[in-house]
């Protein structure tokens, strides 16, 4: 299997990253892997997408970091391949952190519907991915498993949404991600509310949220592959997301930590809720993010933290994904495009 992975900067992935994880998999299971970054695809002539990607020999990579170190390498394999030429191409970039880049957000799902027309298989799906570009698709799922909020660049309007909740709202940004720029706004906290939607505000729209008081213990981040909880062994992938002490962001970029979790009934039935919209955007690798009854966020284009789940569950998960994309090669190899793109992301 020929696979290729998109990030945002080949040369400045942070570690632990579960995109170099899988790519890592994949390369001790004996396949073929590229990563490339956004800037690095080209249309040419003969009417191809191609890109300038890396690689490395197949050898034994005890860990991401000496995985990601030998892709770094003046040494390693450096190529124009053509993408096309690809049987599956994962687009694992997050448009967020390019929000000063605005060509960058779009590029990957732009060149990676391209490569659609000769038969590639692009995970996530483009066309679902360009509905996701920002958390304003949270606002297509039930309502049932929704926290209440606004979205507005009206600080007035982020002021009545404070008053009617309490004065305990979460402030962030409609596109954002890693928790940057999420703010915990508490009673005491109203002669600062105007300076802390200011700060939002520089990055575009601004998600005024009610507070959920079990988020102080954190959230759970739970995987959906083909559209079900991923499972390996019987187990869930999961774990816990717990903040650090006087921060109320969970997110591990941001200080949080990973601990384990016992993947509840109420989880699951989140799960089949959102399940039919993710199966009709051809979202195959998915995060959700769950507090009590509700979801936070649902992670569409680089969800992260499958390492911390194999580390409490002891299964490699990410060997379980390299198999679901080497079922989806034998069916396009068996049908051909007779099923779609968006299909192909979920059988």
């Amino acid at each position: 299997m020929k696979i290729g992975f998109v990030i945002n900067d080949l040369l400045h992935e942070p570690l632990p990253s579960s995109t170099i994880q899988l790519a890592l998999t994949a390369t001790k299971m004996g396949h073929e892997v590229w990563l490339m970054g956004v800037g690095d695809f080209v249309y040419n002539c003969d009417e191809m997408v191609h890109a300038h990607a890396r690689s490395v020999e197949t050898g034994n990579y005890s860990d991401q970091k000496s995985y990601y170190g030998a892709l770094c390498a003046d040494d390693a394999i450096q190529k124009r391949i053509t993408v096309d030429d690809l049987d599956i191409l994962m687009l694992r970039n997050d448009p967020a952190q390019d929000i000063q880049s605005s060509w960058a957000q779009h590029a990957a799902i732009v060149f990676g519907r391209t490569a659609l027309r000769h038969g590639v298989i692009v995970l996530n799906d483009p066309d679902g991915l360009s509905k996701a570009i920002n958390k304003m698709y949270f606002q297509h799922f039930p309502k049932e498993v929704r926290v209440e909020k606004v979205i507005a660049r009206n600080v007035s309007e982020i002021e009545r949404f404070y008053e009617a909740h309490d004065r305990n709202i979460i402030i962030k940004p409609l596109m954002g991600s890693a928790g940057r720029n999420v703010f915990f706004v508490q009673p005491t906290d109203a002669a600062n509310l105007h300076q802390m939607a200011d700060a939002v505000f520089r990055d575009g729209y601004a998600i005024a949220e009610a507070f959920l008081p079990e988020a102080l213990n954190g959230d759970v981040r739970l995987f959906l592959m083909n559209g079900a909880p991923l499972q390996s062994n019987g187990r869930y992938c999961a774990f816990r997301r717990i903040p650090a002490e006087k921060d109320i962001r969970s997110n591990i970029h941001a200080g949080g930590r990973a601990a384990a979790v016992e993947v509840t009934d109420e989880m699951l039935r989140i799960a089949e809720i959102v399940r039919p919209k993710l199966v009709q955007d051809g979202m195959f690798l998915v995060g959700l993010d769950i507090v009590g009854d509700k979801l936070l966020e649902i992670n569409v284009f680089s969800p992260g933290g499958l390492h911390h789940a194999h580390l409490f569950k002891d299964v490699d998960f990410s060997q379980t994904v390299i198999e679901a994309l080497e079922k989806k090669v034998l069916y396009m190899q068996y049908y051909r495009r007779n099923f779609d793109n968006i299909e192909m992301n979920t059988l």
